[in-house]
């Protein structure tokens, strides 16, 4: 059978172009015919969907050199109870044609979509959604999607406590008449005793009245969400329900108005299993309502970082506006204790600015005029004015927020089991409900039929796919909540996963192991000189010179306090060094062979320069008035925690490898110092992706730690890249894993975080799976034959408190402690602790 697609293509700008795609398109396998229209921008292609897709004809449009129109749509969903309601919205989304994909999250109770905007409009989407039972919830005004999610969570958990205390009024009294006569013997006699064989029948008519309120009251939802199910052919947990409940209730009622058309001693009631285990599974959503509302606090804190208003300078006059009415090049004054609205340049005033809770560092930062500010951070002490350079979704923060909420609502590969077993899960269990009220009515003697009801709704209720279905993307959302806290943004549950798998990490040095930036690493004096002094004669030398190495020795100066001087004279002596006149003394500065050339003999710092030599410095040597005053190293140094990190990762079981374009001898001088296994030295830019490449070669799962910008082709290449102290950038397209400080020792954190997450999820599958496996065949019978145990329908209901324990079980979670304690750590983190 033929579809017929439209897609919308840009780009195009004459016949040509046309002609160019619709031959592209034509070229497709399974493509009948395409036409292009260059003035609506729209190819319309007729296919076979057995042999391809539509996914397949985009990538063909943009091979011959244009972009198709795709949207992407996130929809907030309600009325999702499990697994099979995940199950049952994909598959409704991407049967709706022009769909290319829908993924359905139980936990943030979420659909993103990506689809044709040519071909289906936001309106069908919902409208396929509705169809399947559920309901969308529709953007308000005046209220953000988030507040909007907020509210509609609060009012599914006041909905529910009502309808608890409503069944438990009812559902307390009925446990207590059904079970105490038989628990207590004492009780049965002396009410038959005191009112004859009658009073059965009496509490049977009491029970039935106890019963109905709590079976056509809240028991509804079940009705109105298992029917859809069933009508859609996708049962799930609520047709479980509803059978299951109505199945006894029914039962009970022949029991109850025509006791005399089942045998004699048979005409048994179980209302109580009717209307006690709706009330527990009640319960059971009611807590699992809450659990999922602190699941996603993570977030809400995150989002409350955002500031709501700002105060723009127009004219001359300052307007308090929200944040969504600031434009670019906006002016916007910010007062001390103030948080900043958007991301800027400093215009003017001079203050420090507390970014912690975005890169994680713990210290102020100096801001003056030209230096650049971010939305969410707070200023400190002095009063600013900047201008707006970036707003509403391209500031930093924003990003932040985005790749979370990607991130949250991913699915990681290990998602795909229990999505499968959740496929067949509930038909199987009906099969099985079927089969168990078969082989009781078959072999159950004079009491089949009770017996058969009792196991056949036992097995009904027992079987809950809720837990399945919160499983993973619970422990996805606190995981990568908990790791935003900690500076560690997750692109996706992939990329959480992905880490587990990793056996060598391969890290850029400059920059990433060390800080990128030349510093003045060692100055020794001879005997009889001052080491201030020193300092200061050679800055004031150095001051000239535009060189790395210069440059070095007069910040370290400046950071020292030592007030510069200016040389009375200054002359490059080329292939040797310098030399110049400060303060009427003769200071010249150079490697050792200018301290041959001058006769001085440099034995005397012989040691010193072994030293320098294994670190992998290149010692220089300064002579004041033609004595030899000291030796100086200028090196890249290793920054603070890097030791840590690679300490923590080799206890871990991963090896470390270091790439860097540095000539070996100095890359295997720090690679001594960090204790790094493997180096791969003198590697130029664009061969990183080699080396990454190489070390794949041998069978291992490579992540690569890079800054972000030059280092984009390895971290495309590894099986995972992290991205490192890339500060504000955090739209890093190549990385999977952004660490927003530059500590290093985030990375050993984010693995740790990694197989906490992983550990969680396992946990939660193997509990849902096996409390299935094991406890749906005691719910059946099999212990009855040897043991004479059956499993009351009452207490298979509560073992629907499944998902709760899935649920505390992910709140753990919040209480991980990252291996390597960081300022990410120590500092006020992304998302205050109590997140």
């Amino acid at each position: 059978m033929m579809t017929t697609i439209e897609l919308g293509v840009q780009g195009m700008t004459c016949a040509s172009c046309v002609g160019r795609v619709e031959r592209g398109l034509k070229k497709v396998e399974g493509v009948e015919s395409a036409s292009v229209n260059l003035a609506t921008e729209r190819a319309t292609v007729t296919y076979d969907p057995s042999v391809t897709t539509p996914q397949a004809l985009l990538d063909k449009v943009k091979d011959v050199g244009y972009e198709p129109m795709v949207s992407s749509l996130e929809l907030g969903i309600q009325g999702m109870t499990c697994a099979s309601c995940v199950g049952r919205v994909e598959r409704a989304l991407k049967k709706v044609d022009g769909v290319l994909s829908a993924s359905v999250n139980l936990a943030t109770e979420r659909a993103s979509v990506t689809y044709l905007p040519s071909s289906v409009s936001p309106g069908q989407l919902k409208a396929a959604i509705r169809e399947t039972g559920y309901e969308v919830l529709e953007e308000q005004a005046g209220l953000s999607r988030e507040d909007q999610e907020r509210e509609a969570r609060a009012q599914e958990v006041d909905h529910l406590r009502r309808q608890v205390l409503f069944s438990t009024i009812f559902a307390v009294p009925l446990l207590l008449i059904a079970m105490v006569p038989m628990v207590i013997p004492a009780v049965n006699d002396w009410l038959m005793n005191t009112f004859g064989h009658g009073v059965m029948s009496t509490l049977n008519w009491v029970m039935l009245a106890l019963a109905l309120p709590i079976q056509f009251g809240p028991g509804r939802r079940f009705y109105r969400l298992g029917w859809k199910s069933l009508k859609n052919r996708s049962p799930d947990m609520n047709a479980l329900v509803m059978i299951g409940t109505t199945a006894a209730f029914l039962y009970s009622l022949v029991a109850t108005v025509a006791p005399g058309i089942f045998p004699e001693g048979t005409a048994h009631v179980y209302y109580e299993a009717s209307g006690v285990v709706i009330t527990l599974i009640l319960l059971g959503k009611f807590f699992e309502a809450i659990a999922k509302g602190r699941s996603s606090e993570a977030m809400k804190k995150l989002l409350s970082l955002q500031a709501k208003t700002a105060r723009v300078v127009r004219n001359g006059q300052e307007l308090e506006l929200l944040t969504d009415e600031v434009l670019v090049g906006d002016l916007i004054s910010v007062r001390p204790g103030e948080k900043i609205p958007v991301d800027g340049d400093v215009v003017h005033g001079a203050s420090f600015v507390d970014e912690s809770m975005i890169t994680g560092e713990p210290i102020p930062v100096s801001k003056q005029p030209g230096a650049g500010v971010v939305g969410g951070t707070i200023n400190q002490n002095g009063a600013l004015t900047f201008r707006a350079t970036r707003i509403g979704a391209d500031t930093a923060l924003a990003q932040i927020i985005k790749l979370v909420e990607t991130a949250q609502g991913s699915k990681p590969p290990i998602q795909g089991l229990a999505d499968r077993v959740v496929a067949v899960f509930v038909p199987v269990v009906l099969g099985i409900a079927a089969l168990t009220f078969l082989l009781w009515l078959i072999f159950g003697g004079q009491t089949a039929l009770s017996f058969a009801l009792i196991t056949t709704v036992a097995v009904l209720i027992i079987a809950c796919p809720c837990a399945m279905g919160l499983a993973t993307p619970t422990s996805i959302m606190v995981g990568t909540g908990k790791a935003a806290e900690l500076g560690v943004l997750f692109k996706g549950g992939g990329a959480l996963e992905g880490l587990q798998d990793v056996q060598v990490v391969a890290m850029d040095k400059t920059g990433t192991l060390t800080k990128g930036k030349p510093e003045l690493t060692d100055l020794v004096v001879a005997e009889g000189f001052n080491r201030e002094g020193v300092l200061r004669l050679v800055a004031a030398a150095e001051e000239q010179s535009e060189h790395p190495i210069a440059r070095a020795i007069v910040d370290a100066a400046k950071r020292a306090g030592v007030a510069l001087l200016k040389p009375e004279a200054f002359e490059a002596v080329p292939g040797y060094g310098l030399e110049a006149r400060v303060d009427g003394h003769l200071v010249q500065v150079g490697a050792d062979r200018y301290m041959t050339q001058l006769g001085l003999d440099i034995k005397v710092f012989a040691a010193q320069a072994e030293r320098l030599g294994d670190e992998g410095k290149s010692p220089l040597y300064a002579a004041v008035d033609g004595q030899l005053a000291a030796v100086i190293a200028v090196a890249d140094p290793i920054k603070d925690g890097s030791l840590e990190a690679v300490d923590a990762l080799h206890r871990m079981g991963l090896r470390v490898a270091m790439i860097t374009g540095d000539n070996a001898r100095t890359a295997n001088a720090i690679a001594r110092q960090l204790g790094i296994d493997e180096v791969l030295a003198e590697v130029l830019p664009s061969g990183k992706s080699d080396a990454v490449e190489a070390l794949q070669a041998k069978g291992q799962k490579v992540a690569f730690v890079g800054d972000g910008i030059n280092d984009a082709p390895a971290l495309a290449q590894a099986d995972i890249g992290l991205a490192i102290g890339t500060g504000t950038d955090v739209a890093v397209e190549t990385a999977d894993v952004i660490l927003m400080s530059g500590d290093l020792r985030g990375v050993p954190n984010a693995f740790a975080l990694s197989r906490a997450t992983l550990r969680n999820i396992k946990l939660n599958l193997f509990w849902a799976f096996a409390y299935n496996i094991v406890l749906i065949p005691v719910a059946a019978g099999v212990l009855y034959p040897t043991f004479g145990v059956l499993l009351s329908p009452v207490l298979a209901a509560a073992m629907g408190f499944s998902s709760v324990f899935v649920l505390s079980n992910v709140l753990r979670l919040r209480r991980f402690k990252p291996p390597v304690k960081s300022v990410t750590v120590t500092a006020q983190p992304l998302i205050p602790a109590q997140a």
